[in-house]
């Protein structure tokens, strides 16, 4: 089977890697183009799975868009029989969907219908979640709307981060990929058409989505840290400017109320720093203030950057 490959992030390396391994014939990769990095803006970084792909000698495809009549004679000179989109980042039209003559199948991290959209992950978590998975399903053109082929699930542990539970779903949709294709490729593939009415959403981050509203209660708040934890990093005010806060959990007999006033730094020490919720306490154990490098709240106290007592906003 000649598997074209849609991916750009690092959630798409181990099924990149899964397609390899187990001797698929990887005939091509479609990722965004490099990004520039630096303060100058001017060193190109290519995609995780471009470096895969070049390693591997696999053809690479680069388009801002993917549309158009020289991509489309591309892809056909790679002859695909299937393909597979993995956070590739672009909506991809019906032309280039329907091109593999057994169509095109996507990994999505939730256990749709719940959470279509760009953040899933982030979404359980924040929304407060037990249980997510990956669904491997086939694309339509609506958004993450097309038939279940094959669902694994996976209880979110309480303490869990969003980078933590981005690595476990990226592994178990590299081995749930291979399930499907295997399926797929002996006939014998189930595809169970999506409940719209049970269908919910995780748009695309934004700032205002990682602000932290410390009147919230303490649970509230250790999720909402830890759905942006390690990127974007959820964020506040102190004295000293903002600060991201990480390594979130709820303090030990926070949920009889926190002792101060919401947004109060309660505590610092070894272990990390406690502040007051709405309702409770969470404890942090890393912070980023704007500027600076990651920093233990005992050395951004140390450095006159936040002290007990104090308030965050």
């Amino acid at each position: 089977m000649r598997v074209l490959f849609w991916g750009t992030p690092e959630f798409a390396e181990p099924p990149l890697r899964a397609l390899i391994g187990e001797g698929f014939d990887v005939c091509g990769v479609v990722t965004q183009p490099d990004k520039p990095v630096g303060r100058s803006r001017s060193t190109l970084e290519p995609p995780p799975v471009k470096q895969i792909a070049l390693e591997e000698g696999i053809p690479v495809l680069q388009p801002d868009r993917p549309r158009g009549d020289d991509f489309i004679a591309a892809l056909r000179e790679m002859a695909p029989d299937i393909s597979v989109v993995v956070a590739y980042g672009h909506i991809l039209p019906a032309a280039v969907i329907d091109f593999p003559r057994l169509g095109t199948i996507n990994i999505h991290a939730s256990l749709l219908p719940k959470l279509r959209g760009a953040a899933p992950i982030q979404g359980a978590i924040r929304e407060g979640h037990t249980e997510t998975g990956v669904t491997i399903m086939r694309m339509v053109q609506a958004l993450d709307a097309g038939p279940s082929i094959l669902q694994v699930r996976t209880p979110i542990p309480e303490d869990e981060t969003y980078g933590e539970l981005r690595l476990r779903l990226a592994e178990m949709g590299a081995l749930a990929l291979i399930e499907a294709l295997a399926l797929i490729d002996l006939g014998k593939a189930t595809e169970t058409p999506q409940d719209d009415a049970h269908a919910t959403y995780a748009s695309k981050i934004d700032r205002t989505m990682t602000r932290i509203d410390w009147s919230s209660d303490a649970a509230t708040v250790s999720r909402i840290i830890r759905a942006y934890d390690p990127r974007p990093g959820a964020h506040t005010m102190a004295r000293a400017g903002e600060v991201k806060l990480f390594g979130a959990r709820r303090a030990d007999g926070s949920g009889t109320g926190g002792g101060g006033a919401a947004g109060e730094v309660l505590s610092i020490d070894g272990t990390g720093m406690v502040i007051a919720c709405g309702e409770g306490a969470i404890q942090v154990t890393n912070v980023h203030p704007a500027g600076k490098r990651r920093l233990t709240p005992r050395e951004w106290a140390a450095g006159r950057g936040v002290a007990v007592g104090e308030r965050l906003s």
